[in-house]
């Protein structure tokens, strides 16, 4: 049983109880019991009834919506992780509300203030006190620099540090104990789901990061006229605090609006898929968080991108394998899909390959000769999930965020336009990219390059270590080689080299007697009777080691 010293500190326990008393009131205090294995936890379960199981997704949602920022973020991470919670959990995250009561303005003020180290007053020519958006992390306030230009104040609710700190750390306390103590456990790295959690909200709490992420799209973008991501006032802006050049359009799901100044919505779908796309396969850095409310359409028929707190990051490996992937199931090759999986670590060596590979053909089958256009991205993504929280699929977090941004991308796309195929439209990229996998290219250089430093410095290093070690041969000095064998192997080993030796000596009498034998004929009785006894008794020591063998 655990006790109380898994508590990092005695501050801790009054956010321990908050959390425990919510869940619990949610009818989840059974899990705490699990995970902490105390009787105070299990008496405050026993204080609450359990609902009915098919609302206990819409409790764990509201759950989580009570609990503050930290827990809606982690809902929103387990939002896209199909392969931690099953379908209908998935679907009710999919609802969580980031939107608060907003900071009054003399609070929003002092952090301005401590964060800038003049009064917002100075700072801007004008500035509004109320916000234009409030979230769980921070709000946002429109302003006039004294140059005129109108930027975004983007600024962090004032002492959310310190409990997101705390939470972090029980979440953290908590996942290593579910970690060792339960199934979910032994199937899941939920430690290391736990701090990449951690590292993706303290990278979201801090605003310098997140503008350097728009700088980031700013250059991989600077030769497309069709996209417009707004300038980083650096001189204004720190961890707290973010300031943007402020970009005004008709949001891009406002069909209706964009019609009626005359913009061609299909026009505007497909370059938002392009950009996706772009991202996505070439840059490796796509926004993780595309919905409506984040994209405006600016003259021209410009696409302005807004909030880059949330992005992805894709290697080159992580494309390869989604290519490979793809190739695979389009050629219908369930055995090489699962091969893939387990290649790409989605799939454990020990999964079983045969109700896997059922559940994967059953799923080709459906979409056999269909054409691109009859295939949805999210449907598609939806019917992923179930296979995969079935299986233990665990693919990389960037994978299934990935995921929910083609889903998104998708859904703005068929808004704009009904009759947009997202597959159709990145067949182009998607073949560049496979080409990329068996023509030589600048990438197959670079991994030449570098694989010729390993073997000149292995080159480089063989003499020298084989100097040292002849020198110490021939001094006698003994080497710093530790083997140590543990005494049921070294017991086996022994077993091993006996019957070895045993095999060679037996094989070398029946031989050696079988040609002995022959000669003996017509010699003396003794001697004939001393041979063909030799031979019987290797013979039986044979059939024995035979016997011994199969046996074992």
């Amino acid at each position: 049983m655990l006790n109380l010293s898994i508590f990092r500190s005695v501050r801790h326990l009054g956010r321990y109880q908050e959390i425990v008393t919510i869940f619990a009131r949610h009818g989840f205090g059974f899990v705490f019991s699990q995970i902490l294995g105390e009787s105070r936890w299990e008496r405050k379960r026993k204080d609450y009834p359990i609902p009915e199981s098919s609302a206990l997704p819409r409790h764990f949602r509201v759950a989580l919506e009570e609990l503050g920022p930290t827990f809606v973020k982690l809902g929103q991470m387990l939002s896209t992780r199909p392969d931690l919670l099953p379908p209908e959990y998935l679907n009710e995250l999919a609802k969580l509300q980031d939107t608060v009561p907003p900071v009054p303005w003399e609070d929003i003020r002092q952090v301005i203030e401590k964060e800038l180290h003049n009064p917002p007053e100075t700072i801007f020519r004008s500035i509004e006190m109320e916000p234009i958006a409030a979230a769980s992390l921070g709000q946002v306030h429109a302003a006039t620099l004294h140059s005129g230009e109108e930027v975004v104040v983007k600024v962090q609710r004032p002492n959310i540090h310190p409990l997101i700190r705390t939470d972090l750390e029980i979440l953290q306390e908590l996942a290593t104990q579910a970690q060792r103590h339960t199934f979910l456990g032994q199937i899941y790295k939920l430690e290391e789901i736990a701090e990449e959690f951690a590292d993706t909200l303290q990278n979201e709490l801090n605003y310098q990061q997140e503008g350097r992420n728009a700088d980031r799209f700013k250059e991989n973008f600077k030769d497309e006229t069709c996209l417009y991501i707004p300038h980083v006032y650096w001189e204004y802006t720190t961890k707290r605090v973010l300031v943007l050049e402020f970009i005004a359009g008709i949001k891009i799901d406002n069909v209706e609006t964009l019609e009626a100044v005359g913009y061609d919505c299909k026009r505007i779908a497909y370059n938002a898929a392009k950009l996706t796309i772009k991202e996505v396969l070439e840059d490796g850095f796509f926004h993780a968080d595309p919905h409506p409310g984040n994209m405006v359409v600016m003259e021209n028929e410009v696409i302005g991108a807004m909030d880059f707190g949330m992005v992805g990051y894709l290697r080159y490996e992580d494309r390869q394998d989604l290519i490979r992937l793809y190739t695979v199931a389009v050629r219908m090759d369930v055995s090489g899909l699962v091969d893939e999986l387990i290649h790409i670590g989605a799939a454990p060596p020990t999964v079983n390959r045969i109700a896997l590979g059922r559940d994967v053909e059953r799923l080709l089958n459906r979409y056999y000769n269909a054409p691109l256009k009859e295939i949805s991205a999210t449907e598609l993504i939806n019917e992923i999930m179930p296979l995969a929280f079935r299986h233990h699929l665990q693919f990389p977090s960037n994978l299934w965020l990935l995921g929910k941004t083609l889903a998104m991308m998708e859904g703005i796309g068929k808004r704009l336009s009904p009759d947009f195929d997202i597959f159709e439209f990145s067949k182009p990229y998607v073949n560049r990219l496979l080409l990329s996998l068996v023509v030589p290219n600048r990438r197959w250089a670079e991994s030449a390059f570098r694989q010729s430093m390993v073997w000149n410095d292995l080159f480089k290093t063989i003499p020298r270590a084989g100097m040292i070690l002849l020198n110490r041969l021939e001094k006698r000095e003994k080497l710093p080689i530790d083997i140590s064998i543990e005494p049921h192997s070294l017991h086996k080993l022994d077993q091993l080299v006996t019957r070895l030796s045993i095999s060679v000596i037996v094989a070398g009498m029946i031989i050696g007697m079988g040609q002995v034998l022959p000669v003996t004929a017509g010699s003396n009785v003794v001697l004939q009777v001393v041979v063909i006894s030799g031979f019987v008794i290797a013979l039986l020591l044979g059939i024995w080691l035979l016997i011994s063998i199969v046996r074992q």
